[in-house]
This record gives C-alpha cells, sequence and structure tokens, in this order.
C-alpha cells in the first residue's frame, strides 16, 4: 500500500465509521445436516451475507475504510481507489455511500450483470477492465491511475494491506471460536487471502492443535470468482504460506455439482465460492473418525442469478 501524508483526521466521519462498525460480522454459523452427515463429524459454516454489503468482504472493505479514516489518509475530499472482482467493490460502495466518501473501482468488464447494478446504485465509479486479465488487470489500471494521480486518491490495495486479513484475525476467529470452542478443522478459499490467513493465524492462537486447510481452483481458467489460482496469478503480499497444515485444490464442476445439492438437500441458495468453500469441507470431514469442520460461506446467490438458475435447472 502507498505510503501517505495524512491530512486532519475527521473526528465527525470517525464517529460515523465506528458506528457503522455495528452492521458488520457476528454472522450466525449454519450447521450442514442433510447433505452430508457422520456420526461424531460436524461441519458448520459462516453465513457472511448476514452482514452490511451481503458478503465476508464487509469486513476487510470496512477495516481497511476505518483504519484510512483513522490515520487521516481518507476524508470525505479524497477518494477511495482499489481493484476488485466485485465484493470487495460492494463492500467499499455500501460503507463510502453510508459515510458519503466517494469510491472508484477498477472492476474486470465480465463481473456479473448483478454486481454491477449493485455497485451502480451505491454511487461508485466504475473503472471496467480487461476480461481476459481479470483482478490481476484490474490492479495494474488501480495503481497506476493512484501514483498519477496521488492527492485525489487513497489507493487501498486490499491484496497488500494488512487490514485486509486483521479484519479476520481481530473478528471472525474469535467468534467461531466463541461459538465453537471445539473446532478441530477450519477450511477456506484463497482469493486475497485475507479470510484464510488472518482467521487462519488466530484460530492457531487459541486452539492450538486445529487444522488449517486452505483451498484454491484446480486450474487457472476456474468458475469461482474471486478465488486465485496461486500457480498463475499475481500472489497477494498478505497471503503467508506458512498458515496453511494442508492445500486442496476444488474443481469447478465439483464445485457446482455441491451448489446444486446444497439446494436440494439444504435449501441453500450458495454462491459458485460458497459451494467451493462447502465442497472442501465435505471432502475434510468425510476423512475424519471425529471433528468439527468450519468453512465460510462468502455470499449466497444474489449475485449469480443466471449462473445459479442454469445450475439449479439442470
Amino acid at each position: 500500500m502507498q505510503d501517505l501524508i495524512a491530512d486532519p483526521v475527521d473526528e465527525q466521519l470517525l464517529d460515523s465509521t465506528r458506528l457503522l462498525g455495528n452492521q458488520i460480522g457476528n454472522t450466525p454459523l449454519y450447521r450442514i445436516t442433510k447433505l452430508f452427515s457422520k456420526p461424531n463429524v460436524a461441519i458448520y459454516a459462516k453465513q457472511e451475507w448476514l452482514q452490511l454489503s451481503g458478503s465476508v468482504k464487509a469486513r476487510a472493505g470496512y477495516n481497511i475504510f476505518r483504519s484510512a479514516i483513522e490515520r487521516g489518509q481518507l476524508t470525505r475530499n479524497k477518494v477511495l481507489l482499489d481493484a476488485t472482482s466485485g465484493n470487495t467493490g460492494i463492500a467499499y460502495a455500501a460503507v463510502g455511500h453510508q459515510l458519503q466518501v466517494p469510491v472508484t473501482l477498477c472492476l474486470p468488464e465480465n463481473a456479473s450483470k448483478e454486481r454491477k447494478e449493485i455497485l451502480q446504485s451505491l454511487g461508485a465509479t466504475i473503472i471496467y477492465t480487461s476480461k481476459y486479465e481479470g483482478t490481476d488487470g484490474a490492479q495494474a489500471v488501480a495503481k497506476e491511475l493512484a501514483l498519477k494521480h496521488p492527492d485525489q486518491f487513497f489507493y487501498a490495495d486490499q491484496y497488500k494491506n494488512d487490514n485486509n486479513w486483521k479484519a479476520h484475525y481481530h473478528g471472525t476467529a474469535l467468534e467461531v471460536v466463541q461459538d465453537l470452542p471445539g473446532i478441530t478443522h477450519f477450511v477456506t478459499g484463497l482469493g486475497t487471502s485475507g479470510t484464510f490467513v488472518g482467521t487462519g493465524r488466530r484460530l492457531r492462537e487459541l486452539v492450538p492443535d486445529v487444522q488449517l486447510i486452505s483451498l484454491q481452483p484446480d486450474n487457472p481458467l476456474h468458475g469461482m470468482e474471486g478465488w486465485k489460482h496461486m500457480e498463475t496469478a499475481v500472489v497477494p503480499t498478505i497471503y503467508d504460506t506458512t498458515v496453511a497444515d494442508e492445500n486442496l485444490e476444488v474443481g469447478t464442476e465439483e464445485a457446482y455439482e455441491i451448489l446444486k445439492a446444497a439446494y436440494q438437500y439444504e435449501g441453500l441458495l450458495l454462491s459458485p465460492s460458497a459451494a467451493a468453500n462447502l465442497a472442501g469441507a465435505i471432502r475434510v470431514a468425510q476423512r475424519l473418525d471425529a471433528g468439527t469442520v468450519v468453512t465460510v460461506f462468502p455470499d449466497n446467490a444474489d449475485k449469480y442469478s443466471e449462473v445459479i438458475n442454469k445450475l439449479i435447472q439442470r
């Protein structure tokens, strides 16, 4: 993240920002009972769409916003700028809309119609980038803009910003342990990697025997929006390879099959990335004789209606 000269802190804006924090986190756990059932083994998932902006990215987006305002790096006269595949952008836009802080987002042009409409409705300025370059290309555009106009933008740079993973270190992990002190395994996918790295680091401190298992797509051309195939992608600076005890790959078709099954058996309408997390969690749970597996549902199906409808109707 760029090193910025701070402006005086806007105390009124800061008070509003802290108050907004009441709408972040404390999401409920959902227990899988019909799609997977095995004696002495349980799977739970954090329903992250039940907070401001409707996704897990509310945590990182809000924490990045709050820290920048506390440091005087962001005011109502400066624009928050970042690259996004959609959910972090929606989180930024939702926070910015409520705080009256402008937001500009570099977004791959093939982002879903629903995401584009939500961002526009929240007043974000969108700069569309190449669909072939994904979020890596969007990052390059955002970085160039920030370098050209340092007085205009606060470049949030979620892939390098420690406030990304710290949102989960201070929030998600504590919520999990409070609700499930007997957790034995934490399983989730890698995108910016903030959810896995932050939650995993704190869980290791609180439950030393916990097993931390990261997931990523099995090839670069996958259908889990927000996930990264680390071997071929620009690896986020905040990613820490030492956190995981094990790394598993999930295929797009496997995720889509679980997506359909989750709707059929559990009545859950999940996003592809949430279904991929569940696929990984089930795979881990199947090999256990006893244990409590926790994963994350980053969002639900609201922003993927075209994809979901096709899958459900197959």
